[in-house]
């Protein structure tokens, strides 16, 4: 017995584990001396205000649910109306939202009066609710799109259920109402969320249109001051961006990102880049291709002589 408990005390696992014991003390002081240090970005203090993500989530699934019931859970029972499910949901989802509007309002400007937060946060969250019933038929337009221009959709429930560049889109919608508010953090939380399940990175301030589809959707990219009209298609791997990031923050609030017109596809890989970049009304941007400069309407953008050698 004695020989085997002296073998456990100094077996590796133990011995690492007293190395780490002896240690401890300076790794815990060079965390806290990082935090001190960059004071700014860590919430360690009680009194600092910031949005909470979870709940910004949950905002966005009840949302979601309340445009499209039943699709994501068991709303609305097939004896009963929509009435109850929709005034519960909404005052659910408005009783979160008015809270994280709030941190992320004291979140920029801690020196705002408790009349000044409350006054903020009422007319941001009234303005946002009565614009949710048009959002959502700005939705049905764009499933509508997906549904038109594609081929392989069997129903628009499919769509609605399973497309990723839809809920992209979804999201977007709902983000940039927020953004227009001038609200913090939660529309950059929002759009980073889709951009996370769907491979699609939409910036909540682009300007979009109705009847729009992303078809395939990975790998898209459509930036802050983008500008998109009605009844556009972009394919897969689709960059709407900024020539250059070089002045960094010296840029902000100016126009960086191109102007969709209408009915324009730009198909898989193709980017477009730079504030003062307009591609005509019914234009078509060929895959892979680079443009930099504007379009006249009903142009039509090809690669010249590509070369494909096979071996």
């Amino acid at each position: 017995m004695f020989i085997g408990i002296v073998c456990r005390r100094h077996s590796p696992r133990a011995r690492s584990r007293a190395i780490f014991n002896r240690k401890l003390d300076d790794i815990v002081e060079d965390f806290e001396k990082n935090y001190y240090e960059a004071e700014e970005i860590f919430f360690t203090k009680q009194d600092w205000h910031f949005p909470n993500k979870h709940r910004i989530i949950e905002i966005l699934d009840d949302i979601r649910r309340i445009m499209f019931p039943r699709y994501f859970g068991w709303e609305v029972p097939c004896e009963t109306g929509p009435k109850y499910f929709i005034g519960e949901t909404l005052t659910r989802v408005e009783h979160s939202l008015r809270k994280q509007v709030r941190e992320a309002l004291l979140f920029r400007d801690e020196a705002l009066s408790k009349d000044e937060v409350r006054e903020q946060t009422s007319k941001i969250c009234s303005d946002f609710f009565y614009r949710l019933p048009e959002i959502q038929r700005l939705l049905l337009k764009d499933v509508q799109a997906a549904f038109d221009g594609d081929p392989a959709a069997q129903s628009k429930e499919e769509i609605i259920f399973s497309y990723p560049g839809f809920y992209a889109i979804f999201v977007h919608r709902i983000a940039h109402e927020l953004y227009r508010a001038d609200v913090p953090l939660i529309p950059r939380i929002m759009s980073e969320h889709a951009h996370s399940i769907a491979g699609v990175d939409i910036n909540a301030g682009a300007q979009i249109g109705e009847y729009f589809f992303i078809d395939h959707a990975t790998g898209v990219v459509i930036g802050e001051t983008t500008v998109i009209g009605d009844h556009v298609k972009i394919y897969q791997g689709v960059t709407l961006g900024a020539l250059s990031l070089r002045a960094g923050q010296k840029l902000k609030g100016t126009k960086r990102h191109p102007t969709i017109e209408d009915n324009v596809t730009i198909y898989s890989g193709a980017s477009v880049l730079g504030g003062d970049t307009v591609i005509g009304e019914g234009s078509i941007i060929a895959g892979n291709s680079f443009v930099t400069e504007s379009v006249p309407p009903h142009s039509r953008v090809v690669l010249k002589n590509q070369e494909v050698i096979v071996r």
